[in-house]
């Protein structure tokens, strides 16, 4: 695994990231058209971030059994003019033992599928902070983890 994948602090580690606040939506970076289809450099066609934020909804946390955006594991989106997007995400521990589980769903979820997938290549950015917690699982989230019998 990259230094770049196992950044320990929400500070992008490549400069091409942008780390946006945690909030119970799935945030992509300040800049205006990020994400936008209509602002894509010429010959490469850049991913929505509504779309790589559903397609992340297929990548379930291992343990747990929820997919990783309702569980607020995904603090933010880039995609860059080459169409790779970088994630900013946590995990509800450090010492998970499942990265490689996520990043191999994660990168199944958004390069492979019909046409190619919705992105060239992905990274992610492991960070630590602000920490995890209950708080940040969507009520969509909640109501899953409740199914399965978790008081949340």
């Amino acid at each position: 695994m990259s230094s770049e994948e196992t950044a320990t602090a929400a500070t992008p580690a490549t400069g091409d990231a942008t780390v946006a606040p945690q909030t119970d939506a799935v945030t992509s970076d300040a800049t205006p058209g990020a994400g936008d289809a209509a602002t894509p450099s010429v010959g490469v066609s850049k991913a929505m971030i509504a779309d790589i934020e559903e397609a992340m909804k297929d990548v379930v946390d291992p343990e747990l059994g929820i997919n990783v955006v309702d569980l607020g594991l995904v603090y933010g989106v880039h995609v860059d003019d080459e169409n790779v997007a970088t994630l900013d995400m946590t995990l509800t521990s450090a010492a998970c033992p499942l990265t490689d589980v996520i990043e191999d769903q994660a990168r199944q979820a958004l390069t492979t599928g019909p046409g190619g997938g919705l992105v060239n290549d992905i990274r992610i950015n492991w960070v630590w902070l602000p920490p995890w917690g209950p708080d940040k699982i969507t009520d969509e989230g909640r109501d899953q983890l409740r199914s399965l019998g978790f008081n949340v």
